[in-house]
């Protein structure tokens, strides 16, 4: 996830994820593979200070795919390190690395990197597709 500090909300629980919920708490951070459970093949929605912040497309074989929402698309993927899930991205060799966590309204991101300490929550998006505009050609 491509993201500077901030906070994310879900609106619901797929009852599939039951299973995880009863193997991950809200004090304790995601696995890869729960990560990998969760989020494999959805588009996610996050808010950071209340505010719609970015979007992420989780694809196979960890690769991401991140926008600010503003048309502009992040080609990345993700690894586990420790208790964190790191990330890097195209035009960024340095990872960004979280905790994430299920909680009772849905998942929960804590940035663990350099000045961290924001947390992000996933927000519904019922329906919404991130757009990728494609590459800037200019003069």
């Amino acid at each position: 996830m491509l993201w500077q500090h901030g906070p994310m909300r879900f609106s619901f629980i797929p009852l599939f994820l039951i299973g995880i919920a009863s193997t991950a708490s809200a004090e304790t951070p995601l696995s890869a593979a729960e990560f990998d459970e969760y989020t494999r093949g959805k588009t996610m929605f996050y808010a950071a200070d209340g505010a719609r912040y970015g979007a992420e497309q989780y694809l196979r074989n960890q690769r991401v795919r991140w926008s600010f929402l503003d048309g502009d698309c992040k080609e990345g993927s993700w690894y586990q390190s420790g208790a964190d899930i790191c990330f890097v991205y195209e035009d960024d060799p340095n990872p960004q690395c979280w905790q994430f966590f299920l909680e009772p309204g849905g998942l929960s991101a804590q940035f663990t990197g350099e000045g961290g300490g924001d947390v992000l929550y996933e927000v519904g998006s019922e329906g919404e597709k991130m757009q990728c505009l494609g590459p800037k050609v200019g003069a």
